[in-house]
């Protein structure tokens, strides 16, 4: 590289050499790396701005390998982000510096997403590019025209998710979407060759990429690479060969460089071989200011882009409010015309009180929806089982982002981590449909949406034995619990249309938090039959019926299970015992309710039981250890979805048996 271009190469490296060795913990041979090809790109192509983070029509970069996190804190400080300053740098890895272990997502700071797990990045970069194509298509290339990057390493492309989501964006013909793949043939193990041989040219080619091997310490190749990248008609992966430590005598090229500090003695070395006379976290005045132009640079080409066309973005209202995360009230995200449709589909429904599954409840919410410009629909294939697609719906196809739905095909965990990156990019809101079972292929995405408080909604059908025939291995037991174990995910399962109409507008409505909608497969009888001018599923539990205003007993339920709740609670008052019946579609809005009303809830009784066809590890948290959990806490049956019911005392003559004998 010339003088200039290894200079400023040179500081990403050494602060990210510096960095990891005051914290003695991280990762500093990919940075050291990587540190050619991320100047180029920035120096050159990436579009961005400094001073406006969250610039709508930005290039997005996403480090997919996370551990190098360091890679991106040195180029988010040299180009002039005031989200990360020196002192952070100098605290990396330690409490609250925004430079943590792995990068996590912060508004208005350039880091895109929150990515660790390797893979991740390369799904949440799909989402971002599928992102700007739909938004393109709605709103006009003028306001959005910009390119992903995507860093990802050999640990990102042996996960299976990055087969996943790279085959769907070669199938998609993401054109906007661009991989730089560290191609160092080294792990924390040792070499790749340990564990992979892939031909990774007839991988991508086969996935339908453009693919492009460099040099990854030569700046002509990356130029002329990067360059080619933006005119191609297929997403590009850019295999750049590098030398993992470059610059280290002893550990360059060798796993010792992956994850550990250098060594003060390596350093000094490093120095040495790299001509850097620079102290710990220096970066001299000169290669500081040639970063610093970059960025002011950066910063000058998106004013002009902003200026040009922004009165053509203040025209488009639903967009413009949706990014700046105004579009939560009732009005705004539904508007009148929705919400007369939703309260029309509600009482032609208690006219009948027919039996209905939840799922199909759930489509008619999504036939009136569907019109809302920001909402996109979707699922990992069975979108006839799980009814996440409408005659309202339109297909987004391979080069056509003319919709509003995406057949992801059978690749549940890339397409929760793609809808990361489409809630991530910019006022978008995704769901995602397939059977509850298969959230155990989605769930560390769901945590990472969690993590980062993303509007990302996941419809999960088929939740419980009420499924049937398919059998154990499709029917979901602790999944429920598993999901209510994730810190900041809501998990909703309603009872019927009514409470999956609530659930579906808390969803909708609410800041900062995913959510689960678990819905039947089987029909199941109403338990709402009246509409209320309230959302009584707000408060996460409420009561739904009582038979005597002196009760001994409260009984506990969610979905299919909480018409049979207040079966067993009338067949009580029979006997002359009394019930009330909570209906507690999320256990999470419940508890963050005040102490008094829980209590309400649940003090009335010393006797307190549960009803829910899944694990009861969740509920035993409200029944106590004198209380009753009907449930399951073992794997289902295949047969007859009445039958396995019966099988696991899940039914009327069973339940108030064991109450009776306990009361």
């Amino acid at each position: 590289m010339n003088k200039n271009n290894r200079d400023l190469s040179n500081a990403i490296r050494f602060l990210s050499i510096d960095a990891v060795q005051k914290a003695n913990s991280g990762h500093p041979g990919m940075p050291m790396g990587m540190a050619d090809v991320a100047t180029i790109l920035f120096k050159d192509f990436l579009r961005f701005d400094p001073k406006d983070p969250n610039w709508i029509n930005r290039d997005r970069f996403v480090l997919s390998a996370g551990h190098g996190s360091m890679l991106l804190y040195s180029l988010l400080y040299l180009t002039g982000y005031k989200s990360v300053k020196l002192e952070d740098i100098k605290n990396f890895r330690q409490l609250d510096s925004i430079c943590a272990g792995h990068p996590e997502y912060h508004p208005n700071s350039g880091i895109e997403t929150t990515t660790g797990p390797l893979g991740q990045g390369i799904s949440n970069g799909v989402g971002f590019a599928l992102a700007e194509e739909i938004l393109k298509k709605k709103v006009g290339k003028n306001i959005f025209n910009h390119k992903t990057y995507v860093l990802a390493g050999d640990g990102c492309l042996m996960e299976g998710v990055s087969h996943e989501a790279l085959s769907l964006a070669g199938h998609l013909k993401l054109k906007n979407l661009i991989l730089l793949f560290d191609n160092n043939s080294i792990s924390i193990d040792g070499p790749t060759s340990l564990a992979v041989s892939d031909n990774h040219k007839k991988r991508f080619n086969s996935y339908g990429w453009e693919f492009i091997e460099i040099n990854g310490h030569n700046e002509k190749e990356i130029f002329k690479a990067l360059k080619k990248a933006q005119k191609s008609k297929k997403p590009v992966a850019i295999s750049c060969k590098t030398t993992i430590g470059y610059g280290s005598p002893n550990k360059a090229g060798k796993a010792s460089s992956h994850g550990s500090p250098l060594g003060e003695e390596e350093i000094t070395l490093v120095r040495k071989k790299l001509k850097w006379k620079h102290e710990p976290f220096e970066i001299p005045k000169k290669i500081l200011n040639e970063w610093r132009i970059i960025g002011g640079k950066a910063s000058k080409k998106a004013e002009i882009n902003k200026k040009k066309y922004q009165k053509e973005f203040s025209k488009i209202g639903w967009l413009e409010r949706a990014i700046s995360n105004k579009s939560h009230s009732k009005n705004d995200l539904f508007g009148e015309l929705i919400h007369l449709e939703i309260e029309k589909v509600q009482n032609e429904y208690l006219k009948s009180l027919d039996p209905i599954a939840t799922r199909k409840c759930s489509e008619k919410f999504l036939e009136i929806i569907s019109k809302i410009p920001n909402i996109i629909g979707g699922s990992a294939d069975l979108a006839g089982s799980n009814n996440t697609k409408t005659k309202q719906h339109k297909i987004i196809k391979p080069g056509n982002f003319d919709g509003n739905y995406i057949h992801y095909g059978v690749r549940e965990h890339a397409m929760c981590g793609v809808m990361n990156g489409i809630s991530l990019h910019s006022g978008l809101i995704p769901y995602g449909g397939t059977f509850l079972i298969f959230s155990d292929y989605c769930k560390p995405s769901i945590r990472l949406a969690a993590m980062m408080g993303q509007k990302v909604i996941y419809v999960f059908t088929h939740d419980s034995i009420g499924l049937g025939e398919d059998g154990p291995t499709h029917q979901p037991v602790e999944q429920l619990a598993s999901l209510r174990s994730v810190p900041n995910l809501n998990v909703f399962r309603p009872s019927d249309m009514i409470e999956t109409f609530e659930c579906w507008q808390l969803a909708l409505e609410n800041k900062g938090t995913p959510s689960v909608i678990a819905l039947t497969r089987q029909k199941i009888d109403p338990v709402r039959k009246k509409n209320s001018s309230k959302n009584l599923s707000s408060k996460g539990g409420y009561e739904i019926l009582r038979t005597n205003d002196k009760i001994s007993l409260t009984i506990l339920s969610s979905g299919s299970e909480t018409s049979l709740a207040c079966k067993v609670c009338h067949k009580l008052a029979t006997e002359n015992i009394y019930s009330k019946v909570i209906s507690m579609p999320c256990q999470e809005l419940f508890d963050l309710q005040s102490e008094d009303y829980q209590r309400e809830v649940l003090d009335e009784t010393n006797m307190i039981v549960s009803i829910e066809a899944s694990e009861t590890v969740y509920w035993k948290k409200y029944t106590g250890r004198k209380g009753l959990n009907f449930g399951i806490n073992s794997f289902g049956k295949s047969a007859p979805y009445k039958e396995i019911y019966e099988k696991f005392g899940l039914n009327l003559e069973s339940i108030i048996k064991k109450i009776k004998q306990n009361l």
